[in-house]
């Protein structure tokens, strides 16, 4: 009996001294940066002490670096209640990724105090706690757009997915391969992605001279405000830019922003973060508008594998619409906002089935077909009319008729109100103030005509539809 009791012992010192050393190489293996190959040991430990919180944390951070944050919560939460300080932060982080941004910024917060508690180092955990301030900030203000579509495709085919008209102007890679140029309408003015010396990338604009471009001269009002500026693109209001920076008024990675010329001081004023469902904890860049075929465009590789991105069309606001954030439901806030489901932003019929008309004709519409066209008017996701022949329903053609005058007078009201406002952009006070009054006046002539277009052309599609079912 005793010499039982002897080996039982000794079997059991054995199996204590294995499991002791296989959680000090899992815990180098972790502090190290090998969570894969660390996970498997802490599992096995942790069904057998479920209740032991290191376990759980190490564990549930293991899951979370290696790509599983389902699997990772309810063990981090765990750890977390047993107060495992660095639970906290990889909570925060994961919390993050989920857009659940105030339980984020909750657990940041008691991972922060515990820090200071303890007198260690917070600069990191500062950081991380005001990204995700910033993000429960935006996502109060996340704009309500319609994404029509996405595409997923290779990197290095990104912007021969963009499909913009010649009056929107011209995408291309840039000279260095940094990323991206791009090219006015009238061909006339050029912005570049260039990488300096060390390393980093910055703006550049140049003009057309006689016969060649004029020198790259850096943007320094825009290249000062951040580092690693790129992937530009001008508005066809010849005023407005987009571009995209790794700025740390970011949400991480790459994100877009807008600026604007101010004509008065010859620079452009302090950008803007695009904001949800724009940007993301992931890189988003090369952000497009095509005022002609009123489609927008931008990419992003949320949700992609290396060497993948994603290319969204969305259907553009005449002004920014903002969801109300306190009357929606959290998770469809999460969904609008990440982009997770596109459809999710689907709340004006209307307005996806004629962007998805739109976006069809852009596709797939030939050169030619394009060429030989008096007008492109889309009627439905089958038929696309270019002629006024086309129209088999006679009431739908002579509104037809009347559109095509309403759209030519909102050209013009538009070109006038360009120019009221390019006027007054060089103006003294006193002229700003005598152009105030008309500039107003002329913009509330130029929406209404907008909605009545609309409006118009609606109509005419539902008259022709009628006809050719």
């Amino acid at each position: 009996m005793k010499r039982k009791q002897i080996l039982a012992f000794a079997a059991c010192c054995l199996a204590a001294g294995a499991s002791g050393q296989t959680l000090a190489q899992a815990k180098q293996w972790f502090e190290s940066g090998n969570f894969a190959a660390a996970k498997p040991v802490f599992q096995k430990l942790v069904r057998q002490a479920p209740a032991n919180a290191s376990y759980n944390f190490w564990y549930g951070a293991c899951c979370y670096e290696t790509g599983e944050p389902a699997t990772a919560l309810p063990y981090l939460e765990k750890a977390a209640q047993r107060q495992v300080i660095n639970a906290y932060l990889y909570l925060g982080k994961l919390y993050y990724s989920q857009y659940r941004f105030d339980e984020a910024v909750e657990n940041l917060e008691e991972h922060l105090s515990w820090l200071q508690k303890k007198k260690r180092d917070t600069a990191a955990a500062e950081e991380e706690l005001n990204r995700c301030r910033r993000a429960a900030r935006m996502i109060k203000g996340t704009e309500k757009i319609a994404v029509i579509d996405s595409f997923v495709v290779d990197k290095q085919k990104l912007i021969d997915t963009y499909r913009l008209s010649k009056e929107a102007g011209k995408i291309a890679p840039s000279d260095d391969g940094s990323g991206s140029s791009f090219t006015n309408e009238m061909g006339d003015k050029k912005f570049s992605t260039v990488r300096t010396g060390d390393g980093r990338t910055v703006l550049v604009s140049q003009i057309k001279l006689i016969n060649r471009w004029s020198d790259p001269e850096p943007i320094a009002s825009l290249n000062e405000t951040a580092d690693n500026l790129t992937h530009p693109f001008m508005d066809s209001d010849g005023i407005t830019l987009y571009f995209a920076s790794d700025s740390d008024e970011g949400l991480g990675g790459y994100d877009l922003f807008v600026t604007r010329y101010d004509t008065d001081d010859n620079t452009y004023l302090r950008p803007d973060n695009l904001g949800m469902p724009f940007n993301s904890p992931a890189n988003d860049y090369l952000f497009a508008i095509d005022d002609f075929n009123n489609l927008g465009w931008f990419a992003s590789d949320r949700y992609q594998p290396e060497g993948k991105v994603c290319v969204y069309v969305f259907a553009p606001n005449e002004s920014k619409v903002t969801y109300d954030y306190e009357m929606t439901d959290p998770d469809v806030m999460s969904q609008v906002a990440s982009l997770r489901a596109i459809r999710s932003t689907w709340s004006n019929p209307d307005k996806v089935r004629i962007a998805k008309q739109q976006l069809a004709q852009v596709l797939y519409s030939t050169d030619e077909q394009q060429a030989k066209a008096d007008f492109h008017f889309v009627i439905n996701d089958r038929s696309v009319y270019t002629q006024q022949a086309d129209f088999r329903s006679k009431e739908a053609g002579d509104l037809f008729r009347q559109l095509r005058q309403q759209q030519h007078d909102l050209a013009t009201l538009e070109e006038q109100l360009a120019q009221l406002r390019s006027q007054y952009a060089s103006s003294d006070p006193n002229a700003k103030a005598r152009l105030a009054g008309g500039i107003l006046d002329q913009e509330k002539r130029v929406l209404q005509l907008r909605h009545e277009v609309e409006a118009l052309t609606l109509q005419i599609r539902n008259k022709e539809n009628e006809t050719i079912r």
